[in-house]
Protein backbone atom coordinates (compact mmCIF):
# COMPACT_ATOMS: atom_id res chain seq x y z
CA UNK A 1 0.00 0.00 0.00
CA UNK A 2 1.35 3.44 -0.57
CA UNK A 3 2.74 5.67 2.06
CA UNK A 4 -0.28 8.07 2.93
CA UNK A 5 0.08 10.87 4.96
CA UNK A 6 -2.72 13.30 6.49
CA UNK A 7 -2.20 16.71 6.34
CA UNK A 8 -5.02 17.55 8.58
CA UNK A 9 -4.42 15.03 11.27
CA UNK A 10 -5.64 16.64 14.05
CA UNK A 11 -9.61 16.45 12.60
CA UNK A 12 -9.19 12.74 13.38
CA UNK A 13 -9.67 13.99 17.27
CA UNK A 14 -13.91 14.45 15.58
CA UNK A 15 -14.22 10.46 15.78
CA UNK A 16 -14.51 10.61 19.76
CA UNK A 17 -17.85 12.19 18.68
CA UNK A 18 -19.17 8.91 16.78
CA UNK A 19 -20.36 7.18 20.08
CA UNK A 20 -22.36 10.10 21.39
CA UNK A 21 -23.99 10.29 17.48
CA UNK A 22 -23.95 6.55 17.50
CA UNK A 23 -25.68 6.97 21.14
CA UNK A 24 -27.89 10.18 19.76
CA UNK A 25 -29.38 8.23 16.49
CA UNK A 26 -30.59 5.33 18.90
CA UNK A 27 -32.16 7.20 21.23
CA UNK A 28 -34.11 9.34 18.32
CA UNK A 29 -35.34 6.11 16.66
CA UNK A 30 -36.57 4.91 19.72
CA UNK A 31 -38.67 8.23 19.80
CA UNK A 32 -39.75 8.36 16.37
CA UNK A 33 -41.21 4.90 15.98
CA UNK A 34 -44.88 5.02 17.28
CA UNK A 35 -45.95 2.65 19.66
CA UNK A 36 -49.35 0.75 20.13
CA UNK A 37 -50.66 -1.00 23.57
CA UNK A 38 -52.91 -3.94 23.05
CA UNK A 39 -53.52 -6.81 25.17
CA UNK A 40 -52.34 -9.86 22.44
CA UNK A 41 -50.63 -9.53 18.63
CA UNK A 42 -52.04 -13.07 17.96
CA UNK A 43 -54.12 -11.46 15.06
CA UNK A 44 -51.00 -9.64 13.59
CA UNK A 45 -48.51 -11.54 11.23
CA UNK A 46 -45.06 -10.58 11.30
CA UNK A 47 -43.33 -8.95 8.38
CA UNK A 48 -40.15 -10.81 7.17
CA UNK A 49 -39.29 -7.97 4.20
CA UNK A 50 -35.84 -6.93 3.53
CA UNK A 51 -36.95 -3.35 3.67
CA UNK A 52 -38.18 -3.81 7.33
CA UNK A 53 -35.71 -5.40 7.81
CA UNK A 54 -33.14 -2.46 6.59
CA UNK A 55 -34.95 0.54 8.30
CA UNK A 56 -32.82 0.16 11.51
CA UNK A 57 -29.76 -0.01 9.20
CA UNK A 58 -30.28 3.76 7.96
CA UNK A 59 -28.33 5.48 10.62
CA UNK A 60 -25.38 3.09 10.14
CA UNK A 61 -25.33 5.02 6.92
CA UNK A 62 -24.94 8.02 8.05
CA UNK A 63 -22.33 7.29 11.21
CA UNK A 64 -20.62 5.75 8.31
CA UNK A 65 -20.72 9.15 5.80
CA UNK A 66 -19.61 10.78 8.85
CA UNK A 67 -16.58 8.78 9.48
CA UNK A 68 -15.83 9.43 5.31
CA UNK A 69 -16.01 13.22 5.96
CA UNK A 70 -13.63 13.28 8.74
CA UNK A 71 -10.98 11.20 7.14
CA UNK A 72 -11.72 13.25 4.09
CA UNK A 73 -11.30 16.83 6.29
CA UNK A 74 -7.36 14.87 7.70
CA UNK A 75 -6.77 15.18 3.91
CA UNK A 76 -4.97 12.39 3.34
CA UNK A 77 -2.24 12.19 0.52
CA UNK A 78 0.44 10.48 -1.03
CA UNK A 79 3.91 12.65 -1.89
CA UNK A 80 6.50 11.88 -4.34
CA UNK A 81 9.42 13.71 -4.01
CA UNK A 82 11.89 13.64 -6.70
CA UNK A 83 15.58 16.04 -5.85
CA UNK A 84 17.81 17.79 -7.41
CA UNK A 85 21.53 18.53 -7.01
CA UNK A 86 22.58 22.28 -8.82
CA UNK A 87 26.16 22.97 -8.11
CA UNK A 88 26.54 26.92 -7.26
CA UNK A 89 29.80 27.36 -6.44
CA UNK A 90 32.25 24.57 -8.32
CA UNK A 91 35.77 23.76 -8.29
CA UNK A 92 38.09 22.92 -10.61
CA UNK A 93 41.28 20.73 -9.22
CA UNK A 94 44.24 19.42 -11.32
CA UNK A 95 46.39 16.56 -9.48
CA UNK A 96 50.23 16.72 -10.55
CA UNK A 97 51.54 13.72 -9.57
CA UNK A 98 55.35 12.40 -9.84
CA UNK A 99 56.03 9.44 -11.75
CA UNK A 100 59.32 9.22 -11.88
CA UNK A 101 61.88 6.07 -10.91
CA UNK A 102 61.36 7.21 -7.13
CA UNK A 103 57.69 6.39 -6.84
CA UNK A 104 58.05 2.68 -6.86
CA UNK A 105 59.81 2.81 -3.45
CA UNK A 106 58.60 0.44 -1.27
CA UNK A 107 58.02 2.74 2.54
CA UNK A 108 54.57 2.92 1.04
CA UNK A 109 52.46 -0.69 0.52
CA UNK A 110 53.31 -1.64 -1.99
CA UNK A 111 54.97 1.49 -3.58
CA UNK A 112 54.40 4.95 -3.54
CA UNK A 113 52.98 5.03 -6.86
CA UNK A 114 50.32 1.87 -6.31
CA UNK A 115 49.41 3.38 -2.87
CA UNK A 116 48.74 7.06 -4.29
CA UNK A 117 46.58 5.58 -6.86
CA UNK A 118 44.07 4.49 -4.59
CA UNK A 119 43.85 7.46 -2.41
CA UNK A 120 43.00 9.57 -5.77
CA UNK A 121 40.74 7.46 -7.30
CA UNK A 122 38.62 7.40 -3.67
CA UNK A 123 39.23 11.38 -3.49
CA UNK A 124 37.97 11.77 -6.92
CA UNK A 125 35.12 9.31 -6.33
CA UNK A 126 34.24 11.46 -3.44
CA UNK A 127 33.93 15.10 -5.73
CA UNK A 128 31.27 14.25 -7.80
CA UNK A 129 30.02 17.84 -8.69
CA UNK A 130 33.46 19.03 -8.99
CA UNK A 131 36.06 18.90 -12.39
CA UNK A 132 39.01 16.81 -11.84
CA UNK A 133 41.94 17.00 -14.11
CA UNK A 134 45.40 15.14 -14.32
CA UNK A 135 49.32 15.65 -15.10
CA UNK A 136 51.77 13.85 -14.92
CA UNK A 137 55.75 14.73 -14.50
CA UNK A 138 59.14 13.30 -14.38
CA UNK A 139 61.70 15.49 -15.86
CA UNK A 140 58.87 16.85 -18.19
CA UNK A 141 55.23 17.02 -17.53
CA UNK A 142 52.32 16.42 -19.76
CA UNK A 143 48.34 16.44 -19.01
CA UNK A 144 47.50 13.18 -18.76
CA UNK A 145 43.76 14.17 -18.59
CA UNK A 146 41.91 17.65 -19.02
CA UNK A 147 39.75 19.04 -16.36
CA UNK A 148 36.27 17.23 -16.73
CA UNK A 149 33.31 16.41 -15.19
CA UNK A 150 33.20 12.98 -16.52
CA UNK A 151 34.51 10.83 -13.13
CA UNK A 152 34.61 7.64 -15.38
CA UNK A 153 37.37 9.31 -17.37
CA UNK A 154 39.55 10.82 -14.72
CA UNK A 155 39.29 7.00 -12.44
CA UNK A 156 40.58 5.44 -15.93
CA UNK A 157 43.52 7.67 -15.78
CA UNK A 158 44.66 7.60 -12.39
CA UNK A 159 44.52 3.82 -12.27
CA UNK A 160 46.65 3.99 -15.92
CA UNK A 161 49.48 5.85 -13.86
CA UNK A 162 52.76 4.03 -14.37
CA UNK A 163 56.19 3.92 -14.02
CA UNK A 164 57.09 3.55 -17.82
CA UNK A 165 59.76 5.25 -19.03
CA UNK A 166 58.18 7.43 -21.47
CA UNK A 167 58.97 10.60 -19.77
CA UNK A 168 62.78 11.14 -19.15
CA UNK A 169 63.86 10.16 -15.18
CA UNK A 170 64.20 13.07 -13.37
CA UNK A 171 61.94 15.20 -10.52
CA UNK A 172 60.53 18.54 -12.82
CA UNK A 173 58.73 19.75 -10.13
CA UNK A 174 58.26 23.36 -11.64
CA UNK A 175 57.60 21.91 -15.17
CA UNK A 176 54.50 19.01 -13.03
CA UNK A 177 52.99 22.66 -11.50
CA UNK A 178 53.78 24.60 -14.86
CA UNK A 179 51.74 22.42 -16.44
CA UNK A 180 48.39 22.32 -14.38
CA UNK A 181 48.66 25.70 -14.37
CA UNK A 182 48.10 26.00 -17.65
CA UNK A 183 45.33 23.64 -17.15
CA UNK A 184 43.50 26.08 -14.81
CA UNK A 185 44.64 29.14 -16.02
CA UNK A 186 41.27 29.95 -18.14
CA UNK A 187 38.79 28.50 -15.91
CA UNK A 188 35.72 30.32 -14.78
CA UNK A 189 35.63 28.20 -11.40
CA UNK A 190 34.75 30.11 -8.54
CA UNK A 191 38.03 28.28 -7.10
CA UNK A 192 40.94 26.49 -8.70
CA UNK A 193 43.11 24.05 -6.96
CA UNK A 194 46.06 22.15 -7.58
CA UNK A 195 47.11 18.87 -5.54
CA UNK A 196 51.10 18.84 -6.28
CA UNK A 197 52.63 15.52 -5.22
CA UNK A 198 56.67 14.40 -5.48
CA UNK A 199 58.56 12.05 -3.57
CA UNK A 200 62.42 14.18 -3.95
CA UNK A 201 63.83 17.13 -4.73
CA UNK A 202 63.52 19.48 -8.14
CA UNK A 203 66.47 18.47 -10.47
CA UNK A 204 65.08 18.25 -13.83
CA UNK A 205 63.37 20.84 -16.11
CA UNK A 206 63.99 24.29 -17.36
CA UNK A 207 61.36 25.93 -15.42
CA UNK A 208 62.18 26.72 -11.45
CA UNK A 209 59.13 25.67 -8.74
CA UNK A 210 58.80 29.02 -7.24
CA UNK A 211 58.65 30.94 -10.64
CA UNK A 212 55.73 28.34 -11.38
CA UNK A 213 54.21 29.16 -8.02
CA UNK A 214 54.34 33.05 -8.72
CA UNK A 215 52.67 32.26 -11.95
CA UNK A 216 49.77 30.04 -10.13
CA UNK A 217 49.63 32.87 -7.59
CA UNK A 218 48.80 35.16 -10.33
CA UNK A 219 45.89 33.18 -11.70
CA UNK A 220 44.47 32.66 -7.84
CA UNK A 221 45.32 29.03 -7.92
CA UNK A 222 45.73 27.93 -4.56
CA UNK A 223 48.40 24.56 -4.58
CA UNK A 224 48.32 21.88 -2.03
CA UNK A 225 51.45 20.36 -1.62
CA UNK A 226 52.77 16.43 -0.45
CA UNK A 227 55.52 15.55 0.07
CA UNK A 228 55.54 11.90 -0.24
CA UNK A 229 57.55 9.03 1.64
CA UNK A 230 58.68 7.92 4.86
CA UNK A 231 61.39 9.64 7.43
CA UNK A 232 64.82 7.61 7.20
CA UNK A 233 65.51 4.59 5.17
CA UNK A 234 63.25 3.54 2.37
CA UNK A 235 63.85 0.31 -0.13
CA UNK A 236 63.92 2.37 -3.21
CA UNK A 237 65.08 1.31 -7.43
CA UNK A 238 68.40 1.82 -8.62
CA UNK A 239 68.52 -0.52 -11.40
CA UNK A 240 67.30 -2.58 -13.51
CA UNK A 241 68.36 -6.36 -14.60
CA UNK A 242 68.96 -7.68 -17.84
CA UNK A 243 65.44 -9.15 -17.72
CA UNK A 244 63.58 -6.85 -16.77
CA UNK A 245 63.46 -6.83 -12.93
CA UNK A 246 63.60 -3.62 -11.28
CA UNK A 247 66.36 -3.76 -8.20
CA UNK A 248 66.27 -2.05 -5.01
CA UNK A 249 68.34 -1.10 -1.96
CA UNK A 250 68.25 1.01 1.04
CA UNK A 251 68.61 4.85 0.72
CA UNK A 252 67.87 7.63 2.68
CA UNK A 253 64.33 9.50 1.74
CA UNK A 254 64.92 13.28 0.84
CA UNK A 255 62.48 15.09 0.14
CA UNK A 256 62.86 19.36 -0.43
CA UNK A 257 60.40 20.18 2.36
CA UNK A 258 61.22 23.60 2.77
CA UNK A 259 60.43 24.25 -1.29
CA UNK A 260 57.17 22.23 -0.88
CA UNK A 261 56.49 24.68 1.96
CA UNK A 262 57.26 28.14 -0.04
CA UNK A 263 54.83 26.89 -3.26
CA UNK A 264 52.10 25.81 -0.17
CA UNK A 265 52.36 29.22 1.48
CA UNK A 266 53.09 31.93 -1.54
CA UNK A 267 49.45 30.34 -3.15
CA UNK A 268 47.06 30.02 0.17
CA UNK A 269 47.68 26.67 0.03
CA UNK A 270 48.96 23.56 2.37
CA UNK A 271 51.95 21.44 3.17
CA UNK A 272 51.36 17.63 4.11
CA UNK A 273 53.91 15.05 4.69
CA UNK A 274 52.83 11.73 3.63
CA UNK A 275 55.42 8.57 5.55
CA UNK A 276 52.14 5.51 4.55
CA UNK A 277 49.10 5.04 3.05
CA UNK A 278 46.84 6.02 5.69
CA UNK A 279 48.75 9.31 6.42
CA UNK A 280 48.71 10.07 2.51
CA UNK A 281 44.93 9.03 2.83
CA UNK A 282 44.29 11.31 5.85
CA UNK A 283 45.75 13.83 3.52
CA UNK A 284 43.47 13.69 0.85
CA UNK A 285 40.51 13.54 3.30
CA UNK A 286 41.54 16.72 4.92
CA UNK A 287 41.99 18.68 1.59
CA UNK A 288 38.41 17.15 0.71
CA UNK A 289 37.16 18.79 3.59
CA UNK A 290 38.71 22.34 3.14
CA UNK A 291 38.13 22.57 -0.54
CA UNK A 292 34.13 22.43 -0.09
CA UNK A 293 31.57 22.91 -2.92
CA UNK A 294 28.69 24.79 -2.10
CA UNK A 295 25.84 22.50 -3.32
CA UNK A 296 22.35 23.47 -3.72
CA UNK A 297 19.13 21.01 -3.38
CA UNK A 298 16.47 21.69 -4.87
CA UNK A 299 13.35 19.43 -4.00
CA UNK A 300 10.27 19.15 -5.77
CA UNK A 301 6.93 17.56 -3.99
CA UNK A 302 4.40 15.69 -6.22
CA UNK A 303 0.76 15.63 -4.04
CA UNK A 304 -1.59 13.27 -5.56
CA UNK A 305 -4.87 14.54 -2.97
CA UNK A 306 -6.58 11.36 -1.90
CA UNK A 307 -9.47 12.91 0.19
CA UNK A 308 -11.98 13.34 -2.88
CA UNK A 309 -13.20 10.00 -3.10
CA UNK A 310 -14.05 9.83 0.95
CA UNK A 311 -16.14 13.18 0.16
CA UNK A 312 -17.51 11.37 -3.05
CA UNK A 313 -18.67 8.11 -0.74
CA UNK A 314 -20.23 10.29 2.21
CA UNK A 315 -22.15 12.05 -0.47
CA UNK A 316 -22.90 8.53 -1.81
CA UNK A 317 -24.01 6.95 1.39
CA UNK A 318 -26.23 10.38 2.31
CA UNK A 319 -28.08 10.13 -0.45
CA UNK A 320 -29.11 6.57 -0.66
CA UNK A 321 -30.24 7.45 2.89
CA UNK A 322 -32.57 10.36 2.39
CA UNK A 323 -33.62 8.67 -0.83
CA UNK A 324 -34.62 5.84 1.28
CA UNK A 325 -36.18 7.76 4.07
CA UNK A 326 -38.29 9.85 1.49
CA UNK A 327 -38.99 7.37 -1.13
CA UNK A 328 -39.44 3.78 0.42
CA UNK A 329 -39.54 4.36 4.23
CA UNK A 330 -41.79 7.62 3.09
CA UNK A 331 -45.01 5.82 5.23
CA UNK A 332 -43.08 4.87 8.42
CA UNK A 333 -42.84 7.68 11.06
Amino acid sequence: MEQITFLNPQFFWLFLLIPFAIAWLFWKRKHQTPTLKISSTKGFKASTSFLVKFKPYLGVLRIVALCSLIIALARPRTVDISNKTKTTKGIDIVMAVDVSGSMLAKDLKPNRMEGLKEVAANFASERPNDRIGLVVYASEAYTKTPVTSDKAVVLEAIKSIKYDQVLQDGTGIGMGLATAVNRLKDSKAKSKVIILLTDGVNNAGFIEPETAADIAKQYGIKVYTIGIGTNGMAEFPYAQAPNGEILFQRMKVEIDEKLMQSIAKKTDGKYFRATSNDKLAEIYNEINKLETTEIEELKFYDYDEKFRGFVLFAGLLLLIEVGLRNTVYRSFI
